[in-house]
């Protein structure tokens, strides 16, 4: 039997798809949250997923593993001294997929890409706000 073996193509070239599942992940540890369709998550998890398994050791070999796949040397370092460390305790799982609803063009499923610990920017109190102005003066 070869249940789960093979991968969705998503109606792309290799060179399409591989450039694609890159960009997106590198974007997910950029912003650690990414908005796309359902099948374009699906694909892009399993690369992210063994990738933050890599970085929860940081060694030569891990670091020149990812780097195959990242380009970007400051999305590399905080994958490597950020993103690793964080999800230490956790095997596997560390990522989420959240359902939005449909696209207006062509019905696709949209979701959200995340990371499990992904905590939404709090919105700026009026005594920030103060704060800050008064700090520039």
């Amino acid at each position: 039997m070869n249940h789960m073996n093979g991968f969705n193509p998503l109606s792309r070239t290799t060179a399409h798809r591989r450039a694609m599942t890159r960009n997106m992940v590198t974007s997910l540890f950029r912003y650690e949250r990414v908005t796309t369709t359902k099948s374009k998550a699906l694909e892009v998890r399993k690369a992210a997923e063994k990738l933050i398994t890599r970085a929860k050791v940081d060694s030569v070999h891990n670091r020149r593993e990812a780097a195959k796949f990242i380009a970007d040397e400051k999305i590399l370092n905080k994958l490597f001294k950020e993103l690793g460390p964080r999800m230490k305790d956790r095997n596997g799982g560390y990522t989420r997929i959240l359902k939005m609803g449909f696209r207006q063009g062509d019905a696709a499923d949209v979701v959200i890409l995340e990371l499990v610990d992904y905590k939404l920017p709090e919105p700026e109190s009026a005594d920030s706000k103060e704060k800050k102005s008064t700090d520039k003066e």
